[in-house]
């Protein structure tokens, strides 16, 4: 927990430059237990911890030393060292896909979204697609004004009686008045939201809503905690500490369920946690985070609890980015839709 020493720093220079495997013990040197990490860290390829899990081992900082992280048990079963906690961290296999698994059915059986289309279309088309591929029977844009879309998807001025579940934020601008907006989303309507949702004027009354999903960036969420009047606070205060503000908010909101992206995604709602560490460095470009949240919306349409979309649809954001099989640079947003289709 102290600061490392210039030759320690030194040594762990050389050690990181080294052609090798390289493993450590418990937790890399230069990683603190709370996650935040010294200027110097051992970058390690395996990370082998003793008795349990430990929640600083997943904070975005620490992502970049831990490597893959293995349990040993010291000859006692891990559950003797592992306490009872409201934080869990998700397995790849925890991931449940949509199932469709009656025969009788028709695209309504299958809920139908609705996505706001703003002043930036291309972020609504690419949540609208990806709802699609994730299940959801049916996905019509919202819109002002008529624009050119995938043909697959259904594009409205008004919301159509039969969706059940609206995606907003994402690419939205100051395409709509507040009345209009709220025509949309009015009801208790489940609801995904993103983007420039958490700079807009009505961001307050949504909190209030029972069936809620937000789905900040880093950037985002400072915004977000500055306006609830929680903290004002900037990227690189809320990256050292993020398990504190995500707690933070969950409780000020019980009732909403938060999706904080980065490195690890961390999901919460009330006094239950959740950590996603399986998402790679091919995640970090633009469109990404709207096929995030056409993937909640598409559970959220299909009769998922607010929680339960925000967690299932993580888990599978991260598997279509690990399907993925072309260069780390290279992925796009169709890329990325695509591998939805491949995972399980």
């Amino acid at each position: 927990s102290r600061q490392l020493d210039g030759r320690t720093a030194s040594l762990l220079s050389q050690m990181n430059s080294a052609h090798a495997f390289k493993l450590a013990c418990d937790m890399p040197t230069g990683v603190f237990a709370d996650g935040r990490c010294d200027t110097a860290v051992f970058r390690a390829d395996l990370t082998v911890t003793m008795g349990a899990l430990k929640r600083g081992m997943f904070s975005d900082a620490a992502k970049e030393a831990v490597g893959e992280i293995v349990v040993a048990d010291l000859g006692v079963d891990r559950s003797v060292y592992e306490t009872n906690s409201n934080w869990k961290v998700l397995e790849r296999s925890d991931l449940l896909l949509p199932q469709r698994d009656r025969a009788n059915v028709h695209k309504g059986s299958f809920g139908h979204l609705g996505v706001v289309c703003g002043e930036k279309s291309g972020a609504a088309i690419i949540s609208g697609r990806a709802a699609l591929r994730f299940g959801a029977g049916l996905v019509t844009l919202l819109s002002n004004e008529a624009v050119a879309i995938p043909y697959e998807l259904m594009q409205s001025h008004l919301r159509p009686d039969t969706v059940n579940a609206v995606a907003i934020g994402m690419g939205l601008g100051q395409e709509f008045s507040e009345r209009e907006l709220r025509e949309r989303i009015d009801g208790d309507i489940p609801l995904v939201c993103d983007a420039d949702l958490f700079a807009h004027p009505m961001l307050g009354e949504l909190l209030g809503r029972k069936r809620l999903v937000l789905t900040p960036h880093p950037k985002e969420f400072t915004t977000l905690l500055r306006r609830t009047g929680i903290s004002d606070i900037d990227v690189a205060a809320l990256q050292r500490e993020r398990f504190k503000y995500v707690e933070a908010f969950c409780a000020a909101y019980p009732d909403v369920v938060l999706l904080l992206k980065g490195a690890n995604v961390i999901i919460g709602q009330n006094d239950r946690f959740f950590v996603n560490p399986h998402g790679t460095n091919v995640l970090a470009k633009g469109g990404s985070g709207d096929v995030l949240g056409g993937l909640v919306g598409a559970l959220l349409a299909q009769g998922y609890a607010p929680l339960e979309a925000a967690i299932h649809a993580s888990l599978a954001h991260t598997e279509a980015a690990r399907c993925f099989k072309g260069a780390s640079y290279a992925l796009t947003p169709d890329d990325l839709i695509e591998e939805v289709t491949r995972i399980g």
